[in-house]
């Protein structure tokens, strides 16, 4: 029996809950794959959707505008904030990033920078399923059946401080790490690299893995220096995720162009954008006209209409705000709760997106044998307890390693925050508890 098979049928959902068809509740610990962020069957999304169904659900943008599109891309640059004032949508993330990869390519067609092709990024990174995003992902066991039909990148060191590189101190991963891709830039020759592509703070490859402080900036301060474009993927950590609309908010920094998805419609319809600053579009407007990418579904009314509707509520709730604050709240539980823990290595994020790393000795941070498939053990051991976490495995070489993380949509209370944690604990006994039987 496939693992799809053997799952049971989804029924209904309310704010951080879910049913499944036998009636059993499950409380969404992880927003799904850190999507649902204001919580499921929100009635003034769901009047959004309708009231927009019922005039037209799609006007193909080579024919009309629309309102929705139009007033969800100036929510857009308001919150983005800086320069960054231009929005190609798509479908979902994978496609933001393979709209990010293409317009660092066409920026540097314009600019008649025909050797610029290379993208460079790092090691235990995910970036999405298409042949692009795949390309530049350092996720081993997502590669593995495509490899030969990759485009070329370099991949760096992951940014780690609880897992640094060999030899370097936990306080000098910023600064090793910077100076490896200036190295690497130098290796290849700045004139074929189009952009150097990272996550803010990492996701699915890694576990809710921020980067140290100063290391964005000295990116950001390398790539100007050879003329090398900044990507911030902000996918999974965007949008409010981490206590700041961008996630490199915190950082101080702003990328050229930047990936969003699942903060941005909350998982009611599929969507994503590919937000790009003024430096990039000008080029790009001056000599083809527009950005040459986008897909029969780009800036689909309705999901357009939902996602606008989603952040509505989170900028009239003050969602990021609270997310700021309460996931001070939520590192702490998960700290007086878990901190001490035999099997916890390291607890780690920011804001509402804080992953938890399984090990099998706390003091040598001896990773758990892959045979054991710990992440996938406390999935599915807290999805019989009725909770929902993600589980990312390989975080050490791309085979070893286990995190789960804990993304709650925003508007979580802090009773059911309390309720994640404790089920979390429990969850995590009963996981090793098995493997010792």
């Amino acid at each position: 029996m496939s693992m799809d098979t053997a799952l049971p049928f989804i029924s209904h959902g309310k704010g951080i809950n879910v049913w499944d068809e036998s009636g059993k509740r499950y409380i969404d610990a992880s927003g799904g794959p850190a999507t649902f962020c204001i919580g499921h069957a929100n009635e003034e999304v769901n009047d959004a959707i309708k009231e927009q169904i019922d005039k037209i659900a799609f006007g193909y943008r080579a024919h009309f505008r629309s309102h929705a599109s139009e007033d969800l891309a100036e929510m857009i640059r308001t919150k983005a904030g800086g320069s960054l004032n231009h929005v190609v949508y798509n479908s979902g993330g994978s496609e933001a990033v393979e709209g990010c990869l293409k317009l660092a390519l066409q920026y540097h067609t314009a600019q008649g920078e025909m050797s610029r092709r290379r993208f460079i990024s790092r090691e235990r990174a995910w970036h999405g399923n298409t042949l692009g995003a795949l390309s530049v992902s350092g996720f081993l066991a997502r590669q593995e059946p495509y490899f030969g039909s990759l485009l070329e990148a370099s991949l760096l060191s992951p940014v780690n401080t609880y897992r640094p590189p060999a030899g370097v101190a936990p306080e000098n991963v910023a600064e090793y790490c910077a100076n490896e891709l200036e190295e690497e830039i130098q290796r290849v020759g700045a004139e074929t690299v189009a952009a150097f592509i990272f996550e803010p703070v990492v996701g699915a490859a890694g576990g809710a893995v921020p980067a140290p402080e100063s290391y964005a900036q000295r990116i950001r301060d390398i790539c100007d220096r050879h003329g090398v474009l900044m990507i911030a993927d902000e996918v999974m950590c965007g949008v409010g995720r981490c206590g700041t609309w961008r996630a490199l908010e915190h950082d101080g920094v702003e990328p050229d162009i930047m990936s969003i998805a699942k903060g941005l419609g909350g998982g009611y319809v599929p969507l994503g954008a590919s937000v790009y600053s003024d430096r990039v579009a000008e080029p790009i407007f001056r000599v083809h006209g527009a950005p040459i990418t986008g897909h029969t579904f780009t800036g689909h009314t309705t999901a357009c209409a939902a996602a606008l509707a989603v952040q509505k509520i989170m900028e009239r709730d003050q969602l990021v705000e609270k997310v700021a604050t309460d996931g001070v709240y939520l590192r702490q539980k998960l700290e007086e709760t878990l901190g001490q823990h035999p099997h916890v290595g390291d607890i780690r994020g920011r804001g509402f997106f804080q992953g938890i790393e399984l090990v099998e000795d706390r003091e040598t941070k001896e990773p758990f044998s892959p045979n054991l498939t710990m992440s996938k053990r406390t999935f599915d051991t807290g999805f019989a307890n009725g909770l929902i976490v993600y589980p990312t495995p390989g975080n050490v070489d791309g085979r070893k390693g286990d995190q789960i993380i804990v993304a709650p949509p925003y508007n979580a209370t802090r009773e059911e925050l309390d309720e994640i944690v404790a089920l979390l604990a429990k969850t995590i006994d009963q996981t090793v508890e098995s493997c010792a039987t």
